[in-house]
């Protein structure tokens, strides 16, 4: 399961959480972190569907690396409800060096295990995921 390139394994709750928010929305938001004892990656917080995209990054801690899926709705110049999946590598300039290593060496593998992405970001500072960002990026 864990790959030789990072060494890290993707737990099934991952897959399965995502899949829930892909399907069934039963999440708005799911943050990813890497166990580093364990070599793996795990789900450490799911937002409600009711949660705003504020509480989405409040969940974010500011100086540790974090992956991020964020299913955003969004109205189109033609009136037309849709959503996009984002997934967002949070990489803060205050965390340490090792552990953003881990995370941009763990993420494309990690990225593909969870089909049904449609848009990725990668912030290393909260105005580079923005709601502005994101709105552009969804169209």
């Amino acid at each position: 399961m864990a790959n030789a390139a990072s060494g890290m394994a993707v737990h099934d709750d991952c897959k399965l959480k995502f899949l829930e928010l892909k399907a069934k929305r039963t999440y708005r938001f799911i943050v990813f972190k890497i166990e580093e004892k364990q070599k793996q990656v795990i789900v450490e917080k799911l937002g409600e569907p009711t949660q705003s995209y504020e509480d989405f990054t409040a969940s974010l801690p500011a100086d540790e690396c974090r992956y991020a899926v964020y299913d955003f709705d969004f109205v189109t110049a033609e009136n037309c409800q849709k959503s996009r999946i984002f997934f967002i590598a949070w990489s803060p300039d205050t965390s340490r060096v090792r552990s953003k290593m881990i995370y941009a060496s763990s993420k494309d593998r990690f990225k593909r295990e969870l089909d049904g992405i449609q848009v990725e970001l990668q912030a290393t500072d909260p105005t580079e995921m923005g709601l502005d960002v994101i709105r552009s990026r969804a169209n």
